[in-house]
Parts: C-alpha cells; structure tokens; sequence
C-alpha cells in the first residue's frame, strides 16, 4: 500500500531571500511500501529536463542597476505625490478659460485688461498651425474653440503680434467643415452654448469667420434647443451643473445678482474659470476676483478649465497606483489620500473637490470602492441621489443619457457589497453592467470625459472577470497594455491634462516592477518544475501542467518579492495535495483504520517548529476520511492552502488561539464553505442540475459578500494579512472555477511568460 510523507526541511521567515529562492522551502514526497517491503525513494538530484513553452527561463543573476533606478522612481513619485492636498492640482492651462479671463476689462475703469498676464500666456502659445489647444492631441472641437476664444481675446485689445490674430482666423476657416467629423461622444461640456456665443463676440469684432457655414446651422439648432430647455428659475434658485457654462448663455436674461448667491465657497461658478470671469465681468465681484487672481498666480498667467480638482485627483491617483500593481510602495502617501477623501465624504457622496456642492456619481463610486477596500465605513445608500427612474445618471438632475466611465467605476464599486447593504447598490450594478454591454456589443466604448489608450479593454476585462474573480497580477498585467500614462486626454468644455493621475513615470516603473516580477516566477517555476521531476510527482496524478497552474495562482496573488516562501509553500502544497488527492481516488479512497491514519500522519515529518503544517496535513487527511472520496473536499484544502501560507508567513494562530478567535472560525467556516460550493457548482452541468446551480451560485454571492466584509471591516481583531490570505486563497478558487483552461493557459503566458513591452 502506497504512503506519502513529506518534509517542510527549513522555512526561514524571516531572512533575506537566497540566491536561490525556490530553496527556502523543500518538500519532498516519497513512494515507499511498508518496512517489509522494498523501499522505494528518489535521493538522486538528477530530473528530466522537460520543454515547459517557448519561453525560456533566464538563469538568475543579481542586477545591481534595476533597483537603484527603482528606488529613483520611487522616490520621484513619492515627490510628486507630495503636491497632493487642499485645492491642489496637477491639471494643465486651458487656451480657452485664459482667453475668457482675459476679456475681463479693467475693474478701476481703465482701458485695458483687468489680467494682462493672461493676454501674455496667449501671445506665447500659440501653435505653429496657428491654433490654440492641446498641444499634443488633435481635437478639431477643442482646437476650435480654444482658437475661437483666443482670437476674440486678442482682437478685443488690439494685440497682434507675428500675425496671431490672422494665422488664428486662417486655422478657424480651414477646419470649419471638420467640426461635423468628430466623435459626439467627444463634444466638449458645453460646447453647443459656448462656441455660438463667442461667433457672436467675433461677428461684433469684424473677424473674416465664415459665420454662414453650413455646420453652424446644426451646432446652433443644438444651441437652441439646449437653452430652451433650461428652466431659468431652478438656474437661478439651487447651484447646478449649469453654471459651469454660464459664460454662453448670453441670450438668456440671467440676474447676476441672484446667481452670486450660488457661487462656490472658494468664490468661483461650479469650479469654472471661464464661468467666474463671465460673473466678474457682469458683477465685479470681489470673491470671484480673489479666485482668479489666485488661479493666474499659481498657473503663472494662465488657468486651468476647473479648479481644483483635488478630491478627484486624489481618487484616480490611488486607483493607478493600485492598478499599476506599484501601490505597495507608497503606503503612506495612499492612506493620506484616502483619510482625506473620507473627510469629504457626505450622505450624498462626493464632488471633484470640497467646494462644490454637487456630487457626481464617478467620484462618489471611485471614493466608495477604494474607501470600502481600505476597511472605511460607508453607505450605498449614497447612489440613490444618482437614481432616476430607473437609470443611474452621473450628476443628479441630470438629463442627458449615461457616459461609460462613470458607469465603469459605479461598477466596480457595486461589486463591494457586504450584507444587509441596500438594495440600490444590486440595482447600480444591474443597470450600469446592462449599459456597458450594450455599448459594448455596439462598439460605442466612448467617453465624454476622457480618451484613454484602451477604454474598451479596461471595460471587457471589468465585464469578463469581476472583482471576485480577478487576481491582482492578471489585472495589473492587463492594465499596463490599457493605461497610456502621458497620452490620456480629460475632457471637459477643453482637452486638459491630469499628470498626476496619466503620467509616463507610473508606467515605466510598473513595467520594472512587472518585468522583475516575471523574472523571479521564471526562476521560481523552473525549481518547482525540478522539485515536481525529481519527486516523480506525475506517478501519482500530478502534471506539469497543473503544477504551473499551481505556482500561477499562488504567485498571481502573493507577487511581493519579498514573500517567496508563501507563494511557493501555496504553490507545492496545491501540488501535493492534488498527487494525494489523485491517487486517493484512483485506489478507492482513503479506506484505513483510524490506528493506520495516525500511523500515515506519523511518517509525514514536518520539521517547522510549531508543528502546525503536520497539524494541516492531519487535519486535511481526516476529511477526506471522513468523507471517504464522497463529495468534494476542496473547501478543506482552501483550508489548508491558508494554514500553510500563515505558518510561513509567522503568522499561523495556535488551535488554542483559534477556539478564542470566533472571527477566525467564520473565515475558516466561510472559505471551506464557498470553495466547496464552487466544486460542486464545477461537477453540476447537467442541465437538470440547473436549477440548484443556481442556487448554489446566490449561496455563494451571499457568502462572497460576508466574507468581503470580514476581510475589510468586521474581523479588526485578525491580522490584516491573514484577513487577506483566506480571501487570495478564496478568489483562486473562484478564478479556476469562473475560467475555462483556455482562458488559464493564455492568462499563464501573458502573465509570467510574455515580456512587457
């Protein structure tokens, strides 16, 4: 009768990593027969050298110049993330905002500009087609109303130095026609108001504009329609959307006076400096006054489309960081972000930055999930100031129909549901999963607020693999093909540029980190695959391929360089669980008596000093005795996948502890139990299991939802690592369980054995 016995030989927790790491743990199975028998046991260190892909594995080797410049990135960000805080901004100058600004006429009574320097930002950036705009992205609508406003600005005090004002005019008639080619999705806030409004101002300057061009005649009928729908008396009444494009609607009879009365705390129209610079014009308001001047002082003579953006800006940082996979080397600065975020958070959710009194469905969605994650206490019963009839809309009030981003992050944010939550959440995550696959299956993966590298991967990998089933390397891994650092474009009534949330220097040290990463699994498969050959584990049931599926999952959620002793205990343990498991079952079962069992779990010599993975092995062992190969013993190897990373870890619990610790059961209760209902879910086909399919997969979200919230918020007397590590062990199971082997195998190669680029 076959036995197994395994040696755990040393686990030293806490040295520095050898120059071999897969040595730090050595398990070795053996094949041996009763002492009356032959002994049969592999000694010999000689293995077949198998053909694992067409990837080969790199040799190690130190590299002394990678981590000095990782540690220069680092520091660099850390710098730049510094910046973050109060009324702070990363956000770059818009043409437009400055030119409307720069109309303001002297409050004294003078002749010229109340902010000269804002006519000097004009004269020098000019582009050399001579239109003005986002350098670097062509957007026939931006560039057209940024060189619209300039003109008008230059023109109005007589300033026409190397020809601005004719070049400007010459760009504007020559891609009138193009303004009718550009993705709607695209338009500008407020461009059907703004644009009209400032042909008026050119048509009263004399500038040559075409202003009977046939594109005109729709843009205007939009204007129309759009003013005629604004009801005067709400405009003037409560603070809304509306007046961030105030500055256009110059037909309508607007009392300044009452609109004052709405102006945010920091002096400005709904964080608009074009907005602002109208009401200054018309009011001479001090406060508005106060915000512009100090906006041109800090932007050195320019301003920005909005300002600030803070809060969002703190949000979409420490979401690309996390994404990016980098976010475990800025701790401290992320748990300032989100202290900060949850301070400003209110019953009706969040606005891009504390002045603002109207929140948006993107920031209080994004606020919520990173808050929720982090162990913050919050309520959806925030989203349902976004609800209307139905539908999920991103300012409330709002009329116009959903944006995808917007609809992206709520989510992702309904997929951290705990229970007892209100039901508006399930509802949320309904109606924006509907949206975005219809939009999908029509090809209409646009945003109104931002044009990103790859919008449309971002959300099929979102629809493909949710939360619970998405392992932190494959989602990073994707990612570092969808974010496109400096190429992100934000939209608002201009292009602008956010470049502490879309910057180049996160993308290059997440490509590092992601590229070492790569390199330590190859080194650490190869051993395994080695230790796999010299044990002769496919004797008994075990393959290679499920052997690197085994180190995949392990290493696609414990990928710190760091904890190779977790990863690669997970990885060896799932393997020889799946050797004992295998030939279990191909002799009938574990059918000894209880003095043979104890007899079998006397030869696995464990030589941790606790005893505790022999204690694992036993108490695994027992349940599949119990249950005699009948029924699924998965949820007792989770079990047992966790026991062995907490005891490498140093953090194992003693059984003593655990009676203590009734947080600690319900882990283990919920995390054998999901694992467990996941397997028979997986052997439940049959179309006339459908029905307790079914069932069994609400049991299961149900349970997902518990177990979500222990992790996060209700077991605070549990490490938070070891919190962690019943939720990576549980998501794996989910992972296999939601994934067919093709969608394994391609997400095996892409992660650990396609280089990034």
């Amino acid at each position: 009768m076959l036995t197994f016995t395994a040696a755990l030989r040393h686990v030293p927790v806490l040295d520095q990593p050898t120059a071999e790491p897969w040595r730090r743990l050595s398990l070795h199975l053996h094949s041996q027969r009763r002492p009356c028998g032959l002994v049969l046991i592999s000694k010999s260190p000689s293995y077949p050298e198998v053909d694992v892909g067409e990837w080969k594995v790199d040799e190690y080797r130190q590299r002394t110049d990678e981590p000095s410049e990782t540690r220069q990135m680092i520091d660099d960000i850390r710098t730049a993330l510094a910046s973050l805080g109060d009324d702070e901004t990363s956000m770059s100058v818009s043409a437009y905002d400055t030119a409307l600004v720069a109309l303001v006429k002297n409050l004294d009574g003078g002749d010229g500009p109340q902010f000269p320097s804002c006519i000097d930002w004009i004269v020098q950036n000019q582009l050399p087609d001579g239109s003005w705009g986002d350098p670097a992205f062509f957007m026939v609508q931006d560039r057209m109303i940024s060189t619209l406003a300039c003109v008008v600005a230059v023109k109005s005090w007589n300033i026409d130095r190397d020809n601005l004002c004719d070049r400007g005019v010459l760009f504007i008639k020559e891609n009138m026609s193009r303004l009718v080619e550009e993705e709607q999705d695209w338009m500008p806030c407020g461009f059907e108001i703004n644009f009209p409004a400032l042909l008026e101002k050119a048509k009263d300057l004399d500038l040559d504009i075409p202003y009977d061009h046939p594109v005109l005649e729709e843009i205007y009928a939009k204007r129309n329609l759009k003013l005629s729908k604004i009801p005067l008396d709400v405009l003037h009444a409560i603070p809304t959307t509306l007046l961030f494009s105030v500055e256009g609607m110059v037909d309508l009879p607007l009392d300044w006076e009452k609109l004052l009365r709405l102006r945010c705390p920091d002096g400005s129209f709904h964080s608009s400096p074009a907005a602002t610079a109208a009401a200054l014009s018309h009011t001479g308001d001090k406060e508005c006054h106060a915000f512009l001047d100090r906006l041109i002082q800090k932007f050195e003579g320019g301003v920005p489309c909005s300002h600030s953006m803070d809060t969002f800006e703190q949000l979409w940082v420490v979401d690309r960081l996390m994404r990016l996979g980098i976010s475990r080397h800025f701790t401290s600065e992320i748990q300032q972000c989100l202290e900060f975020i949850y301070r400003r958070w209110t019953q009706k959710g969040l606005a891009h930055n504390m002045h603002c009194p109207i929140p948006d469905i993107d920031d209080t969605a994004m606020g919520f999930r990173l808050l929720r994650q982090h162990g913050y206490d919050v309520t959806p019963s925030v989203f349902k100031h976004f609800e209307k009839d139905g539908k999920f809309v991103c300012f409330p009030m709002e009329t116009n129909h959903a944006s995808v981003t917007p609809m992206h992050n709520t989510y992702r944010a309904s997929q951290f549901m705990f229970p007892g939550d209100d039901d508006v959440l399930a509802r949320a995550g309904r109606y924006c999963r509907a949206f975005l696959q219809e939009r999908q299956s029509s090809n209409k993966l646009y945003d109104k607020w931002i044009i990103t590298k790859d919008l449309p991967g971002e959300v099929g990998y979102t629809l493909n693999f949710p939360w619970k089933s998405s392992l932190p390397r494959i989602e990073t891994r994707m990612y570092l093909d969808q974010y496109g650092g400096n190429n992100d474009v934000w939209i608002a009534k201009v292009l602008y540029r956010m470049n502490l949330v879309s910057n180049d220097l996160y993308l290059k040290m997440a490509k590092a980190d992601f590229t070492e990463y790569q390199r330590l699994s190859r080194i650490e498969w190869n051993g395994l695959r080695k230790w796999y050959f010299r044990n002769h584990l496919q004797r008994y049931g075990a393959t290679p391929k499920s052997a690197l599926k085994a180190y995949f999952l392990a290493s696609a959620n414990i990928f710190e360089p760091g904890r190779a002793a977790e990863r690669l205990a997970w990885a060896r343990m799932a393997v020889l669980a799946e050797a004992v498991t295998t030939h279990f079952r191909h002799i009938g079962g574990p059918c000894y008596s209880t003095e043979n069992l104890e007899e079998l779990i006397d030869l696995v010599s464990f030589d941790d000093v606790s005893g505790g993975l022999r204690e694992a092995w036993k108490q695994w062992l027992m349940a599949w005795t119990a249950k005699e190969s009948h029924g699924s013993v998965d949820g007792d190897t989770a079990l047992l996948f966790v026991r062995t990373i907490e005891i490498c870890s140093g953090r194992i619990v003693s059984s003593e502890q655990k009676l203590n610790l009734w947080d600690y059961s319900q882990l283990e209760q919920l995390t054998s139990s999901i694992c467990h209902k996941l397997a028979t879910i997986g052997l439940s086909q049959n179309e006339a299991s459908m029905e307790n399919t079914e069932d069994l997969h609400q049991q299961v979200d149900l349970e997902m939802q518990e177990l979500s919230w222990r992790v996060h918020q209700g077991c605070h007397g549990i490490n938070r690592e070891t919190r962690q590590t019943f939720l990576n062990v549980v998501k794996s199971f989910y992972y296999s369980a939601h994934c067919s082997p093709e969608t394994v195998d391609s997400h095996i190669a892409k992660v650990i054995f396609q280089d990034v680029i």
